[in-house]
């Protein structure tokens, strides 16, 4: 039997307020991934862990998805409901992600609430890691998710990022 070849995709660099983003999307412009050049080994890891071998190429990405980011970070919050993803992971992190992008710009969650909307109130801990283990920064706001007291917890980006999301969204964050 041949030996299948591994999916391509294409990386984009885009510069944002908060550093350069990278976007990965498939052969259909759909974005995989969106993380931060100062982690893309983490990124490339992540590509691995979601779709098997890749074959990951510079290239540039679609209008559609650039002009929505561009509306988002000059202040169009709902721009990013219409950018168009493609999650892989396991059928709990893919309940997870897709619970997150219910949670609307400009509101937070706990984990436990994000728990308990996806019919899992004991999960906590697991929706925590597929939390920190979502490929799409930003899109699937995973930076909405704070602690059940309202202090800002983990951010794969760090905590200056979530931080100034949380605060173009218009959340008022404890300090």
């Amino acid at each position: 039997m041949p030996e299948k070849s591994p999916e391509k995709f294409s990386l984009a660099r885009f510069k944002t307020p908060i550093g350069v983003a990278l976007l990965v999307t498939d052969a259909d412009g759909l974005l995989c991934a969106l993380d931060w050049e100062d982690f893309e080994d983490r990124l490339i890891r992540l590509m691995r862990q979601q779709y098997g071998e890749t074959a990951l190429s510079t290239g540039k990405a679609p209008r559609d998805l650039t002009s929505a980011l561009k509306a988002y970070f000059d202040g169009d919050l709902s721009s990013l409901r219409g950018i168009k993803c493609r999650l892989a992971g396991t059928p709990f992190q893919r309940s997870v992600w897709s619970a997150l992008r219910r949670i609307p710009a400009g509101s937070t969650t706990s984990y436990g609430v994000l728990a308990e909307r996806i019919d899992r109130p004991t999960a906590v801990r697991a929706v925590g890691h597929a939390n920190g283990s979502n490929p799409i920064s930003v899109v699937v706001p995973c930076h909405r998710v704070i602690g059940a007291d309202g202090s800002l917890t983990g951010y794969g980006g760090g905590l200056d990022r979530k931080r100034w999301l949380l605060k173009h969204e218009g959340v008022t964050i404890l300090e």
